[in-house]
């Protein structure tokens, strides 16, 4: 009987033994999987901290504003517009716009950033012509803290005032100005930025809105 016993217990021992060896390998291997896995958030947010410099911040924190009042002016379109060729396009550049000011948000937050720039900074390399100013002024500085192609207050509350064919010209001519000064901002950040997520977005926006102003020139040109 005692034979039998520790035979016994030595056999239960032995088997509880390969049962744990065995969880902790499935485990590990489970572990293994969610790591490699990863959400593309997660995957998106590793790439963006990879490396960073000045101008990479810079542009993002100058690019949320900038884009944020492109989707302003593309919410009037949607209520004031009369041509159906320019409320499409508004609505197409809130669509592109809106997620790629959150993307940039959260590049900030990974890297340990403010939002807003600092004031009175402006993007490295970037000239420093004056902003936009519908009304035949030059602002004192390119556009809102350092940021060219941005409407002045005036001109937002002008825009809001028009309807119609009267609106469908202002934005159309505003617009562009806005757009060739985020192009600016963006070919700047691809020859003075060091972080691939920021570059590529960058060309991203250049191309698109290069796009942009040609139909938007377009539409000018029959209003």
């Amino acid at each position: 009987m005692k034979r039998t016993t520790v035979r016994r217990t030595a056999l239960a021992g032995a088997a509880l033994s390969a049962l744990l060896v065995t969880a902790a390998c499935s485990g590990n291997d489970m572990a293994g999987m969610e790591h490699g896995s990863g959400s593309p958030t997660a995957s998106a947010s590793a790439s963006a901290t990879a490396t960073f410099n000045d101008a990479d911040v810079m542009f993002a924190q100058m690019m949320i504003p900038h884009h944020q009042q492109a989707v302003e002016m593309a919410d009037l379109a949607s209520a004031r517009a009369n041509d159906p060729e320019l409320k499409d396009l508004a609505a197409k550049i809130k669509a592109a716009q809106d997620p790629e000011i959150n993307t940039m948000k959260g590049w900030l937050a990974a890297w340990g950033k403010p939002t807003a720039a600092p004031s009175g900074h402006s993007m490295p390399g970037m000239s420093s012509a004056p902003g936009h100013d519908m009304h035949g002024t030059s602002s004192p500085t390119p556009g809102a803290s350092g940021m060219p192609g941005m409407m002045t207050d005036k001109d937002m509350a002008d825009l809001k005032a028009a309807q119609g064919t009267e609106f469908d010209k202002m934005f159309a001519q505003m617009m562009i100005a806005h757009h060739k000064g985020a192009i600016e901002m963006a070919k700047t950040e691809q020859a003075q930025g060091s972080n691939p997520d920021a570059k590529a977005l960058a060309a991203k926006i250049a191309a698109d809105q290069e796009a942009e102003v040609r139909t938007l020139q377009k539409i000018l040109d029959r209003l």
